[in-house]
């Protein structure tokens, strides 16, 4: 017997409120050190990148873009982390060098987050491209949370080293922002810690 067509339930109708509100709230950060495989399947990467191309982008300028590290060249990556950690400190013990290392061979999909800062247009300031940036990756952890895996953001000093610039041949005006993990959450960690949201928004006033 033949499946009925699932129909979208049209913006504006509470039940699409209802349903945005509860993936948005849900999300959390998984550390990646819990993320285990399966990752997103091909299909699923598809649906994130065009979950990342519907954020606000000012003139179209697309100034940010991902860099996938697959499985292959995981190896080579924990090599870069520990170089890095080499140039900010000749000292450093194998233990740490050994934890470096490892940042790079957990969550099964990772991407490097990089945004051109360079001048592109002068009515998009880069807070602009920036804010756009930020909400690509949102969107990509939303849309990670809604296919039922777990993600995070990483950072750290490894993104400021020219070690690392040079291993995914960044130019001049190329900034390193962040890596995007997503994965099968394997053990999840405490419910995040959140503001109330009146804590949020203030009423201007111009009388002051």
């Amino acid at each position: 017997m033949a499946t009925a067509p699932v129909t979208a339930t049209p913006a504006g109708h509470p039940d699409a409120a209802a349903w945005a509100l509860q993936w948005i709230t849900e999300r959390r950060t998984v550390l990646p050190k819990r993320l285990v495989a399966p990752g997103p399947t091909h299909a699923q990467i598809e649906q994130l990148l065009a979950a990342a191309a519907a954020a606000p982008d000012h003139r179209q300028l697309v100034p940010w873009r991902f860099i996938e590290i697959p499985a292959s060249a995981r190896a080579a990556l924990s090599e870069v982390f520990a170089e890095a950690l080499r140039k900010r400190d000749a000292g450093a013990l194998d233990e740490e060098l050994a934890r470096a290392r490892q940042k790079a061979l957990r969550a099964p999909l990772l991407w490097l987050l990089v945004v051109d800062t360079g001048p592109r247009d002068p009515d998009v300031p880069l807070h602009e491209r920036l804010i756009g940036a930020g909400c690509a990756v949102q969107n990509v952890l939303l849309m990670a949370t809604a296919m039922g895996y777990g993600s995070a953001l990483t950072s750290g000093k490894a993104l400021g080293s020219a070690v690392l610039r040079q291993a995914f041949a960044l130019g001049a005006t190329d900034l390193p922002v962040c890596f995007v993990n997503v994965g099968t959450v394997h053990e999840a960690g405490r419910a995040p810690r959140r503001p109330e949201p009146s804590q949020l928004l203030s009423r201007w006033s111009p009388d002051g």
